[in-house]
C-alpha cells in the first residue's frame, strides 16, 4: 500500500506546505547563479516555429465553467510571456516568468491535480500553456533544463501533437526550464482567438535547422487495473535549405496513467 503524504492525511496543512515550498522554490532560483529571462520586447523579425491549439476541452467531466476559467487564467499568465526574450546565456523558467501574473487580478478556479486527485483551484489549467511552450522549445536548439510529464491524464489531450510531449507545472514543485546555449536571441509570442491559443517562437536570425518531433513504440498496457501509456519521444534535425537529415536523437521515455476510455483501435494489452 502506498504511504499517504502528510497533506493527504491532514489537508488543512496543505496551504502551509505550499507556502513553504514556494519560498524555497524562488530562493533557490535567486541563489543558483543562472540569469533568468525577464525582458519583454517588440517582436523579433523571424518566426522559426508556431503552433495553434484548441482552448476548450469538453471531455473533462466537469462543468464548462472551469474551461472558461482556465482560458481566463491562460490569458492572464500570457501577458507576462508575450514578447519575452530568451537571450544567449539566459534561462527561461515558467514560474519565474509568470510570477505575480495574478497580483492585481486573481486567477480563477480551474482544473488541477492535488495529491493525485483531479480537483479545482485558483490558477488551474496553466499546464496547457506550459505544454504549448514545451512543444515550441522542442522545435529549437534551446536546451531543456527541467521538464516533468504528467503522471496521469484524466481526459484526452487537446490538439494533435505526438503523445508524451506535455510539461506539467506546479508552483513550488515542478517547473519548465530551458537554457539558451546558442548565440541567437529567442522570443515567445502568444495570442488568442475565440476557440484557440497560438504560440510562436521567434529569433533574431535564421539558424538553418528545422526540427521534427515524433513518437516511437507507442503502447498501452494494463497494470494493477490501470491503463498505462508508454512512448519514446525522438527528434530529427533537418537542413532548412536542402531537407537533409542532420541528426536524429532519442529525447526521453514518457510514461503515464490513462484515466479515460481508449478508442477501440488503441485497446490496452493485458
Amino acid at each position: 500500500m502506498t504511504r499517504k503524504r502528510l497533506t493527504e492525511r491532514f489537508p488543512a496543512l496543505l496551504p502551509l506546505r505550499q507556502a513553504q515550498r514556494k519560498a524555497c522554490f524562488y530562493l533557490g532560483m535567486r541563489l543558483d547563479g543562472r540569469r533568468y529571462a525577464g525582458t519583454l520586447s517588440r517582436p523579433l523579425p523571424l518566426v522559426i516555429f508556431g503552433e495553434t491549439v484548441p482552448l476548450y476541452n469538453r471531455e473533462t467531466g466537469f462543468p464548462m465553467l472551469y474551461q472558461e476559467n482556465k482560458v481566463f487564467n491562460l490569458q492572464l499568465a500570457a501577458q507576462k510571456l508575450n514578447g519575452l526574450l530568451i537571450r544567449p546565456g539566459e534561462t527561461f523558467s515558467f514560474f519565474q516568468a509568470v510570477r505575480e501574473a495574478d497580483r492585481e487580478i486573481p486567477y480563477r478556479d480551474g482544473l488541477i491535480v492535488v495529491n493525485g486527485q483531479l480537483t479545482t483551484a485558483p490558477g488551474g489549467g496553466l499546464c496547457q500553456l506550459s505544454n504549448l511552450l514545451f512543444w515550441l522549445f522542442l522545435h529549437s536548439p534551446l536546451t531543456i533544463v527541467e521538464r516533468s510529464g504528467h503522471r496521469e491524464k484524466d481526459f484526452p489531450d487537446l490538439g494533435d501533437q505526438p503523445a508524451g510531449v506535455d510539461a506539467t507545472v506546479a508552483e513550488g514543485w515542478l517547473d519548465l526550464k530551458v537554457r539558451n546555449d546558442t548565440g541567437e536571441t529567442y522570443q515567445l509570442g502568444l495570442s488568442f482567438g475565440p476557440e484557440t491559443m497560438t504560440g510562436l517562437l521567434r529569433a533574431d536570425r535564421e539558424t538553418g535547422v528545422e526540427y521534427q518531433v515524433e513518437n516511437r513504440g507507442l503502447r498501452y498496457h494494463r497494470r494493477g487495473g490501470e491503463v498505462i501509456e508508454e512512448v519514446d519521444v525522438l527528434r530529427r534535425e533537418l537542413s532548412r535549405a536542402t531537407g537533409e537529415l542532420l541528426r536524429e536523437c532519442f529525447l526521453y521515455h514518457n510514461r503515464c496513467r490513462i484515466g479515460y476510455p481508449l478508442p477501440g483501435e488503441m485497446a490496452a494489452a493485458e
